[in-house]
């Protein structure tokens, strides 16, 4: 599973309702023009699960007390934290939908980029998966299944109807250490083609932490949470300690030397 979490987000922890179980899960889709440029480009899919978020809580009227879904799926396989697990969808049409079921929705739309790709299908279904550990009943539906609405389109909802299959080649998620932050993907910690230097988020501060615990710390300040050219350096002296040389000690962090490094969920 590629999770990225609401932290890795720099998002505070939601202050939706909780709910710890539901008969399933209901997948959806955003319901207007998505840029294609989504395909090419992961910036542009954090930029767009950001903006939704956004978008829910400048709602007066629906009065959002987070964003709507508990996870998004993006056309690069990541499961993007929304509400979260054991957090109540503000997502179903109304109050006894949004208690029936979890909300899963695709970055996918009415123009643009319509139509989920494997990866999409993937993130989705760890989703399905991963809240099914914690809560969801078996049910997988769509939002137009007792709510008169398009949403999840055609394409995504014909997937739906067809029992949500893993795509074929992709395996069951593995369930991810609840104490240690899962890799947010090689992307979180890149600007393009450059460290994402004076990103903030908690994730710098803990991993900055665990980098002068396992002694590859070279700080003169801190760590704290903006990216910054101390981390990398600390980092790449943490993968040469692992046995990596040249290009493969070079930042960003990889999935197997994070795995090692247990950083702390923040």
């Amino acid at each position: 599973m590629k999770l990225i979490t609401r932290s890795a987000l720099g998002w505070p922890a939601s202050a939706a309702p909780t709910q710890t179980s539901t008969k399933g899960v209901k997948i959806h889709y955003e319901g207007s023009p998505v840029s294609t440029a989504l395909l090419t480009d992961h910036d542009a899919c954090i930029a767009e699960w950001k903006a939704i978020r956004k978008s829910h809580l400048a709602n007066k009227q629906e009065n959002y007390s987070d964003i709507a879904y508990n996870y998004g799926a993006c056309p690069h396989g990541y499961l993007l934290e929304g509400r979260g697990i054991g957090k109540r969808t503000g997502a179903n049409g109304n109050q006894a939908l949004n208690q029936a079921h979890y909300a899963i929705v695709g970055l996918v739309g009415s123009e643009g980029l319509t139509e989920p790709n494997d990866a999409m299908l993937t993130a989705i279904r760890d989703g399905i998966d991963l809240l099914r550990k914690h809560g969801a009943g078996s049910e997988i539906k769509g939002h137009r299944d007792g709510y008169a609405t398009a949403c999840p389109g055609s394409k995504l909802y014909a997937w739906v109807q067809n029992g949500a299959p893993r795509p074929a080649g992709s395996t069951p998620a593995k369930p991810s250490d609840p104490d240690y932050e899962p890799f947010p993907g090689a992307a979180f910690f890149m600007s393009g083609s450059r460290p994402a230097l004076g990103k903030r988020s908690a994730i710098f501060t803990a991993m900055g932490k665990r980098l002068v615990a396992v002694g590859c710390g070279r700080y003169r300040v801190g760590p704290g949470p903006t990216l910054g050219q101390a981390d990398v350096d600390s980092y790449e002296a943490y993968q040469r300690s692992l046995g990596y040389r040249g290009a493969d000690a070079k930042w960003p962090p990889g999935p197997t030397s994070w795995s090692k490094l247990k950083v702390p969920n923040s």
